[in-house]
């Protein structure tokens, strides 16, 4: 775990994923992780949902701690997995999030945040919507950094990575390593 100077978890790097509805941010946080973590990363990944979620059923135990109970925090055990919810009273931004409960990340990849100042990386594809969300005036544009588009962006002077060229993954991971990584040792 990294940590400031002040002895608080630090913020690892992180990098928002951003679109419009059904433009493939899913896919591309998927494909992205497991390229980084083939490659070694130790990548964890920050979904931002615009409403609530349950992570278990009804029926589950969890579930009862949770919503019958009332407990503030449910953590749940398992040989292979670990799962903690909790209430909060605000939505913490994404930055507090990672220093708090992800700073052991090497980078964290946020699927969704478009309006936080983090820096972007937009999936757009004309074939699913006619412009770009950047195109649109979206809030923060200064902080796109990247596209991963299937056409042109018209007036986007950030780095582009075309959906139909062959090796656009390798491409974008080796570009996140170098913005993003570079000062950090590969595990």
């Amino acid at each position: 775990m990294t940590e400031r100077a002040h002895g608080a978890p630090a913020v690892p790097p992180m990098l928002a994923i951003v679109g419009k509805k059904h433009a493939g941010k899913t896919t591309l946080v998927t494909r992205l992780s497991a390229e980084l973590t083939r490659r070694g990363r130790r990548v964890t990944t920050l979904k931002h949902g615009s409403h609530t979620f349950n992570l278990d059923p009804e029926t589950t135990d969890t579930y009862r701690h949770f919503h019958e109970g009332n407990a503030e925090r449910v953590a749940m055990a398992s040989p292979d997995k670990f799962a903690f919810v909790m209430r909060w009273e605000r939505e913490s931004p994404p930055e507090e999030i990672a220093a708090r409960y992800l700073s052991d990340a090497e980078i964290v990849l946020c699927e969704g945040f478009k309006a936080s100042a983090l820096p972007k990386l937009e999936i757009f594809r004309a074939e699913a919507h006619p412009t770009a969300l950047w195109s649109d005036g979206a809030e923060n544009a200064a902080s796109w950094r990247a596209m991963v588009c299937d056409t042109i962006v018209p007036g986007f002077d950030g780095i582009a990575f075309d959906l139909r060229a062959d090796a656009w993954l390798d491409a974008l991971a080796d570009w996140i390593e170098h913005e993003f990584l570079s000062a950090s040792p590969r595990t």
